[in-house]
């Protein structure tokens, strides 16, 4: 019993390993999730004690059981056996192919990471690159909403900036689950996100047992009572200005809508502007067919250069914060008014009169949202220097053509945002800001739009066309200072 036993080194690392195994698999991994369930329900309990928020039982799901939720639920049962039926293909090989969208589509949230990491490190980025401000919110008609609805934010799309500014600023009333696009399918940030509620969204699926149980998930979240955060647009501005909605998503919330059932819904427009967009030349070079289509090597070289040069900034101390980001938060729409006003139910139309009905919907939602942008100094600025790119503009014909808009989009109910209650910083911020990018030069103390950026400068003018549009476009006032 105390002979020695000789081993070949191979079979000792084996079982080396194998023993290193069985003690984190029996010992270290069961108490680390004891500890990091604990974090969860302290959490937990501090939301529910601190803060204003109540968190659908739904959210707390464990993901698995979700998951075969969907799977098992009538309608996505319905479409394998079609499938089946209709391509002749085994139903192992459709329940395999459900089974990995449901896995693709259904969030982990974990309320330690979206309120804990998650809420910080989101306000920390933020405010380190922007002057965050929280602009006009319609108080009371917010406060009247039923908090048995499910409340669903739409949103103009400026930057992925957003999906950070909008969580970090809502965080103390609301726990948001966003459609993500493909673009974040990416490891580690694909798990990341997951844990913070989000659900990704093949935008371009044309495979429909793909597209029924996106529905299916989408109208179990929003029955549910999960707050949403969507855009309509699908995907970021190119251009600067709101795009068509894309109503894949609100058909799924609509299209189930029972307006006597238990909850309401209730879309929140959100209206979301900077004073610079991180993407903004990246984006523009989109509408340019000329230019080359560059891969995600390009993509990340540019990413770390520009933070490479910021840092650089930073180190020298001659880094800027990229000015004001404002969130505006406007009227709510409840769809339970709606139908009623308009005598319609979305589960009893056919295809086509549905599609209808939600296209009066989304109508409605872009003009809400475009009607609560904010008024920034960049956007308020750039629109001066566009109604004469080529003429010179001295500080003081400047800044009378700026109050002459700000007063009239005053009157047609634009919401500007103005620093520290003071016009003439507002305005200067604007200019220095264009001064510093280039967009704008100076050259004999007079201003004029550099004729190298002018799309650049277009860009920021257009996040508030609609708004200059209402109040009755560019002026013909020109400045006196001119070009010879």
């Amino acid at each position: 019993m105390t002979g020695t036993v000789t081993l070949p080194t191979w079979i000792f690392v084996v079982l080396l390993v194998l023993a290193l195994w069985a003690l984190l698999e029996r010992l270290l991994v069961p108490g680390v999730r004891w500890y990091l369930r604990r974090k969860v329900n302290r959490v937990i309990r501090q939301i529910n004690t601190r803060l204003n928020v109540e968190l659908p039982q739904f959210k707390l799901t464990r993901r698995q059981a979700l998951i075969d939720r969907l799977f098992h639920d009538s309608k996505v049962q319905d479409a394998i056996a079609r499938e089946c039926r209709e391509k002749g293909l085994p139903r192992e090989m459709v329940a395999a192919r459900v089974d990995r969208y449901a896995r693709e589509i259904v969030p982990a949230f974990n309320a330690y990471l979206y309120f804990g990491a998650g809420y910080w490190l989101g306000k920390t980025l933020a405010k380190m690159l922007y002057r965050v401000r929280l602009g006009y919110t319609d108080t009371q008609a917010l406060a009247a909403v039923n908090p048995k609805s499910s409340v669903v934010f739409v949103m103009n799309h400026r930057s992925n900036m957003d999906y950070v500014l909008v969580a970090f600023l809502a965080a103390e009333r609301v726990a948001l689950s966003y459609a993500v696009g493909e673009w974040a399918r990416v490891w580690p940030l694909q798990q990341l996100i997951r844990s913070m509620g989000a659900y990704f969204v093949r935008r371009k699926s044309g495979d429909p047992l793909y597209r029924l149980v996106l529905q299916r998930y989408v109208q179990m979240a929003v029955e549910a009572g999960v707050p949403q955060a969507v855009y309509p647009e699908g995907g970021l501005s190119a251009d600067g200005r709101l795009r068509p909605p894309r109503l894949g998503l609100l058909d799924y919330m609509l299209k189930a809508f029972d307006p006597a059932g238990e909850r309401d819904v209730v879309f929140i427009p959100v209206g979301i502007n900077y004073d610079r967009v991180l993407e903004d030349r990246t984006l523009l070079l989109k509408l340019d067919a000329a230019a080359p289509r560059r891969g995600l090597l390009y993509a990340t070289a540019r990413t770390a250069a520009f933070v490479a040069s910021n840092l650089w900034l930073m180190l020298t101390g001659r880094w800027h914060r990229f000015g004001y980001a404002c969130v505006n938060f406007g009227k709510p729409l409840s769809m339970r008014d709606h139908v009623r006003r308009h005598g319609i139910d979305f589960r009893r139309l056919d295809d086509e009169e549905r599609h209808r009905e939600v296209e009066r919907v989304g109508a409605q939602v872009m003009d809400a949202i475009a009607r609560i942008v904010p008024v920034l100094p960049v956007s308020l600025v750039a629109t001066v220097f566009l109604r004469n790119h080529d003429a010179g503009w001295s500080e003081l014909e400047l800044k009378s053509a700026a109050y002459d808009l700000i007063l009239r989009l005053e009157k047609a109910g634009a919401h500007i945002y103005v620093p520290r209650g003071d016009l003439d910083y507002a305005i200067g911020v604007g200019l220095r800001m264009l001064l510093l990018r280039r967009i704008v030069v100076e050259e004999d103390g007079l201003y004029r739009a550099s004729s190298a950026e002018a799309a650049l400068l277009s860009y920021y003018a257009n996040a508030i066309e609609p708004l200059v549009a209402a109040a009755g476009g560019l002026t013909a006032a020109q400045p006196a200072s001119r070009a010879a």
